[in-house]
């Protein structure tokens, strides 16, 4: 039974990374209010004590729950009779394995942000350490929780569209079009870095939330890839566009296209399923909009409430049809799903039917994807087995 099973309340949620100037601590912390599901009360919000130190009071935290370094926060917190039960690690990619490995070896829920690790070798002793641990450990591949993304998701294993055939998936992005890393970019600087993004650029940034979402949509399991990575702009040394044949188990074959050299694109997400029976197609920019195409009849729009639109969607939907509900509320539904599952942990008990939530298996095969990525486009488009 956890340690935490006498608690009540909001969990208590702490947060690596994130700090100042960070985009994606302050989306994490916007996901984990939304439903009053956690209350952050301790962080180590950046790798520069001043920073963190600085950051911590912005938000208002205590100074005595403000860390320098996160294996102080994990061993201090830990002892706490009121020490956090979960951790949020919103830091660049190479610190993912040694932050979440000193939460988990000491109890701690961890919610990471993706990809799981900048090198496969961590992402297996990740692997282990959360095999090891009482804690979950919940990765925000955050497209998963949008309420379209579940529909569709129900309709295909439904039998709706009958065998799969045809995956098409591709993420878009034109950030990175000239060499913004040079200029001073932070975001730009760590996600174009080897050693601190890993080897994968744009197929490790958004290649890899573009193939979670193909595999947890779809429920194919890939065999094997063929992959073709360019770095457009010169001197970059990390891909910023890729090409990617897949080939699943069953038959149904793939292709997948991240770019952030694609000028005219924003966060352009696009998911397209074809099977024997009919056709799926979804924008993450229209998120609340699903179509579907039975063979031989007029497309069907199906909206989030609206008509046509199953208990899957509604159970991750929090307001009537025609309201829009988009990135942050997906986001929030993943923080939601995990916080269900904690407060089982509390009492023994496993999370409730229906929970739903990426974990360390998908941060595997995230990793996997990246390094087989490169491989391939190493060896001219040869294909690879996953």
């Amino acid at each position: 039974m956890s340690k935490f099973e006498t608690r009540e309340g909001p969990v208590r949620l702490g947060m690596v990374g994130g700090g100042q100037d960070a985009f994606i601590g302050a989306v994490h912390r916007i996901a984990a209010r939304i439903d009053g599901e956690y209350e952050l009360v301790a962080g180590a919000l950046s790798s520069t004590p001043e920073k963190a130190r600085a950051s911590g009071a912005a938000l208002g935290l205590s100074p005595d729950r403000t860390y320098d370094d996160y294996r102080a926060m994990a061993m201090r917190e830990a002892r706490l009779k009121d020490g956090i039960e979960a951790v949020a690690i919103v830091t660049p990619n190479h610190v993912h394995y040694p932050a979440a490995r000193e939460f988990l070896k000491r109890g701690i829920h961890v919610i990471c942000d993706k990809p799981l690790t900048h090198r496969a070798q961590d992402a297996k002793r990740l692997a282990e350490a959360a095999k090891k641990s009482d804690a979950l450990f919940v990765l925000t591949h955050n497209y998963t929780g949008y309420p379209m993304i579940r529909q569709a998701r129900a309709m295909i294993e439904a039998g709706e569209l009958g065998a799969l055939r045809v995956v098409q998936v591709e993420y878009a992005q034109d950030w990175l079009s000239e060499a913004a890393e040079s200029e001073g970019v932070k975001q730009a600087e760590w996600r174009t870095d080897p050693e601190r993004s890993g080897a994968g650029g744009a197929v490790g940034d958004i290649g890899t939330h573009a193939y979670n979402l193909a595999c947890f949509v779809t429920g194919l399991e890939a065999e094997s890839l063929a992959a073709d990575l360019q770095s457009f702009v010169p001197g970059r040394a990390l891909d910023d566009n890729a090409h990617v044949m897949l080939r699943f188990a069953g038959g149904a074959r793939g292709m997948l296209w991240c770019s952030q050299v694609a000028p005219g694109n924003e966060n352009a997400l696009t998911l397209r399923v074809y099977g024997e029976k009919g056709g799926l197609s979804w924008n993450q920019e229209q998120p609340n909009h699903l179509h579907y195409t039975p063979f031989g009849e007029p497309t069907r729009l199906i909206t989030r409430n609206g008509a046509g639109a199953g208990p899957e969607a509604a159970r991750v939907s929090r307001i009537p049809a025609g309201h829009p509900e988009g990135y942050l509320e997906g986001f929030a539904n993943i923080y939601t799903e995990a916080a269900r599952a904690i407060r089982a942990h509390r009492k023994g008990q496993p999370a409730p039917d229906g929970t739903l939530y990426p974990g360390i298996q998908d941060g595997l095969k995230g990793v996997r994807f990246i390094e087989a990525c490169v491989a391939s486009s190493k060896r001219d488009a040869r294909w690879v087995t996953l």
